[in-house]
C-alpha cells in the first residue's frame, strides 16, 4: 500500500482517496458490507467521506466533511442516516501505528476516536474505540480494499 502523503494541510488523507469496501462477500450477518468513498471537493478545501453500509433490507449512511476549522486545525463534521451528528478534530493516534491518521470527538457516551492505517500488503485498516480508565476500547475494526 502507498501511505505516500498529499500536498497541504490535508495531503495527509491522499491515501484514503478513492473508493473502499470492507467484508465485501461476507455471509456473516454481524459484518456487514461497508463502503467509503473519499473524495476531494469545494477547490480541495474540503474531503467529503461518503459511507455505506449495506444492512440487507435497508442501509445505514454517513455523510462527513473533513477540512480545516475556524482554529486552523483539521477537523470533522458528520451526519448520519439515523439523525444524528458529531464533529471533532484530527489527534495523534501513533499508537496505533506511526503511520496511523485519525480523529478524537466527544460524544454522548464519553470520548471516542477512530483512525486508518496501512495494511501491510492492500489497503487500511480503519477502527472505532472508545476511551475508558484502563484506555483504548476498540469495538469496530475493518479492513478496507479498493473497490
Amino acid at each position: 500500500m502507498n501511505w505516500k502523503k498529499g500536498r497541504g494541510k490535508l495531503g495527509i488523507f491522499a491515501p484514503l482517496m478513492g473508493t473502499w469496501v470492507a467484508n465485501a462477500g461476507s455471509q456473516d450477518r454481524t459484518q456487514p458490507p461497508v463502503t467509503r468513498t473519499f473524495a476531494k471537493i469545494l477547490n480541495g478545501k474540503y474531503i467529503q467521506l461518503d459511507v455505506t453500509w449495506d444492512l440487507g433490507d435497508k442501509s445505514y449512511l454517513d455523510h462527513t466533511l473533513i477540512g480545516v476549522t475556524a482554529d486552523k486545525e483539521i477537523g470533522f463534521w458528520s451526519f448520519t442516516s439515523d439523525g444524528k451528528n458529531s464533529h471533532g478534530r484530527l489527534a495523534d493516534v501513533s499508537d496505533l501505528h506511526p503511520d496511523a491518521i485519525g480523529f478524537e470527538a466527544q460524544m454522548p457516551a464519553g470520548l471516542a476516536r477512530q483512525a486508518y492505517w496501512p495494511h501491510e500488503e492492500t489497503g487500511f485498516y480503519w477502527v472505532v474505540e472508545s476511551k475508558t480508565k484502563k484506555g483504548w476500547n476498540r469495538f469496530v475494526k475493518h479492513h478496507y480494499l479498493p473497490k
